[in-house]
């Protein structure tokens, strides 16, 4: 059987397939009133097609812990009850297609309270449902957007317990996986990088203070993450800097303290925090990344970016470059990219009954 289609264990879940989908912003929610940040029948249709199509995890879309934590104003966000049980409704039909439900916790930072990407994306002020954005230092991420206001130790502490809660409401909301956002420019990026990180204090500075954010989130999320589930982190292992950023070496070191701190698994992203730097991408443009976390440190990888056709995918997991493959762009387009790949490389995945036309 190929690679992709042997399930993984990851503490005491089992996930039945290596296809799993990225985390992909919909900008679809209530931006005010009582259902903001709410899933809805858009979110409902977007996960359950892919759990349908085969994909063994599905990761929600970053998911903010504070309404002030959303990239945009249409984000989803658990930092209510309302949240939680419309979740439910995802994460029922998700298990009953056997796929493992997983969400992403993030903040967005200085890079919050902007449109939606499809009218630009520009910075949103108060008559637009936007706010003032939060940040390690009062650096802006580039001339369109606003100078964020510095964080001070004690919102730096209600954020980390911001974090803790949005975890107890993601398992209240029957989710199995938990990945922490710690990539793109948004804010664990931003306190991880001196690029943006420029604070004097106890988190900024050196390589252990600009960590140290990250680490207590950690923390404060596997406390209350049950001991069988795993947790995830996804980290952009470079910023594609010449100097100033934070850097492959550094996410290495980075990966090792994760694992020491009960993380399962690093989902390898790059990019997202310096504006106007040059990424040249291509098919598993980032995989190398990846591939080289899983070879210096004892703790699993994800690896993502342009993985679009299943002999590419297979490849990546038989050559030892990463333990999962994680799809954005290519199952937006194809829904059932698993099934389909299943078909051409002599794999398994669950068909629903109403579709057993298609086997």
């Amino acid at each position: 059987m190929s690679a992709l289609f042997e399930p993984i264990t990851l503490r005491e879940v089992t996930i039945p397939n290596r296809v799993w989908m990225a985390p992909m912003c919909q900008y679809s929610a209530e931006p005010e009133g009582p259902l903001a940040g709410a899933p809805h029948d858009w979110h409902f249709a977007h996960y359950a097609a892919r759990a349908a199509g085969g994909t063994g995890l599905i990761v929600v879309e970053a998911t903010a812990v504070a309404p002030e934590g959303r990239i945009s104003p249409y984000d989803l966000g658990l930092w209510n009850d309302t949240q939680v049980e419309a979740f439910r409704r995802i994460t029922r039909f998700l298990a009953a297609q056997g796929t493992v439900p997983g969400i992403q916790l993030g903040h967005g930072g200085r890079k919050a309270s902007t449109d939606q990407p499809w009218k630009g994306g520009a910075p949103l002020g108060p008559d637009a449902h936007g706010w003032q954005p939060l940040a390690p230092s009062s650096v802006a991420f580039d001339e369109r957007h606003p100078v964020p206001t510095e964080l001070t130790t004690d919102q730096i502490t209600e954020t980390v317990g911001r974090f803790a809660a949005a975890a107890r409401r993601a398992l209240a909301a029957g989710f199995e996986v938990v990945e922490i956002h710690g990539a793109h420019g948004y804010l664990i990026n931003e306190f991880l990088s001196p690029h943006s990180n420029h604070r004097t204090d106890a988190y900024g500075g050196s390589y252990e203070n600009r960590t140290r954010f990250a680490l207590e989130v950690v923390d404060a999320v596997r406390e209350v993450w049950p001991e069988g589930k795993p947790v995830f982190f996804r980290v952009s292992a470079t910023e594609w800097l010449q100097e100033g950023g934070w850097t492959p070496d550094d996410t290495v070191r980075f990966a090792r303290d994760l694992h020491a701190h009960g993380v399962d698994l690093l989902d390898v992203s790059t990019g997202g925090n310096a504006a106007g730097v040059s990424i040249p991408t291509g098919p598993g443009y980032q995989v190398p990344f990846a591939a080289r976390v899983k070879a210096e440190t004892p703790l699993p990888v994800g690896a993502v970016g342009l993985i679009t056709e299943a002999g590419q995918a297979q490849k990546i997991l038989a050559n030892g470059e990463a333990d999962v493959v994680l799809l954005g762009r290519e199952l937006l387009r194809n829904p059932s990219w698993a099934r389909q790949a299943a078909r051409e490389l002599g794999g398994e995945v669950r068909v629903p009954e109403q579709y057993h036309r298609s086997v």
